[in-house]
């Protein structure tokens, strides 16, 4: 079969600078063009990281805008097929919503987009679910997309197979916060869970739904607050760190390529065959592809809670805004 050049992308971004992150993505995507990449993944939320901060409330772009004007550049001047995602804001005023859209652009400029369909934790609070199938029909074959948290949840699997010839994935995941010595045994331990969690991920997607992943990712330091409740009380500091893990699974499931945290930002590339397999991993029959801790599982539901309040207040005081 043939073999395609693919490149996923490891970035380190800063806070809700959209020039310095755009330029940076622009040295990666270079360097990718250098190996002769056909297929590149962009991370997700690739137009600045995401933490408890009100500046992120002003972060989200129009439909039209710098992030897809890169990727477009790209896609038409090197003949790629090149896809991330950014915060996208679509309605005028009070009745405005921000998505966060994964934006897949072809070689002939042909654009489609994929909404994450549930906000993980923190993120409820700067934009809303989508519905659509995430499913997308390019020159080279039916690709199948979906960010972080999407890509451990069983629906996510069951959208997808037997529809798509390969994933295009990303994840902006962080780490459990450093900085609270109180609870230093239980956030040790919730930390070794999540980075074999999130190293595990890229790889049991691809062998459930038996096609590549092609997996980018984000690394380096964050740090803002965590809300602890809904009701305008003081958020604790966080000091943590982006996973990184940007991984290149073939499909059979075997890992051709990753890039650790540790490594920094950088680009994987391997050659691909972009055409399915079988699955070699049973789908399992609960909400979460791993046997998500309970520490996790509250996390999710309380920081789900104190987010959608953030949300729903910064909409109907007209706070959501467009770079």
């Amino acid at each position: 079969m043939t073999k395609t050049r693919v490149a996923a992308l490891q970035m380190q971004g800063r806070l809700g600078d959209l020039n310095y992150n755009l330029d940076h993505i622009r040295e990666l995507l270079d360097e990718a063009v250098h190996q002769k990449a056909r297929v590149v993944a962009v991370p997700e939320f690739f137009t600045t990281p995401i933490v408890e901060n009100p500046r992120l409330w002003a972060a989200s772009l129009p439909t039209e805008n710098p992030a897809l004007d890169l990727l477009r550049e790209y896609a038409t001047d090197h003949n790629l097929l090149v896809g991330g995602s950014y915060l996208e804001h679509r309605g005028t005023g009070k009745s405005a919503d921000v998505y966060n859209c994964y934006t897949l652009v072809q070689p002939d400029g042909t654009v489609s987009r994929h909404d994450k369909d549930l906000p993980t934790m923190i993120e409820n609070a700067y934009y809303t679910g989508g519905s659509d199938h995430g499913l997308h029909d390019t020159a080279f074959g039916l690709v199948g997309t979906a960010v972080c948290w999407e890509t451990i949840r069983t629906g996510t699997v069951h959208r997808l197979k037997g529809k798509i010839d390969f994933a295009m994935t990303g994840s902006h995941w962080w780490s459990p916060p450093f900085n609270w010595p109180v609870l230093r045994g239980f956030m040790d331990t919730m930390a070794s869970m999540n980075a074999d969690y999130m190293a595990a991920a890229p790889g049991q997607f691809a062998r459930m739904l038996g096609v590549a992943n092609i997996h980018a990712a984000h690394c380096g330091p964050l740090e803002g607050t965590i809300p602890m409740a809904p009701f305008g009380l003081p958020s604790p500091r966080y000091q943590g760190e982006l996973m990184g893990e940007a991984q290149i699974i073939d499909h059979t499931g075997n890992r051709l390529a990753r890039r650790h945290r540790q490594e920094g930002p950088g680009v994987i590339t391997a050659d691909l065959e972009l055409t399915p397999g079988e699955p070699s991993l049973e789908t399992p029959e609960r909400f979460w592809i791993p046997e998500l801790a309970w520490r996790f599982r509250f996390f999710w539901q309380q920081q789900n809670w104190c987010g959608r309040s953030l949300y729903q207040k910064a909409r109907k005081q007209g706070w959501l805004q467009h770079q």
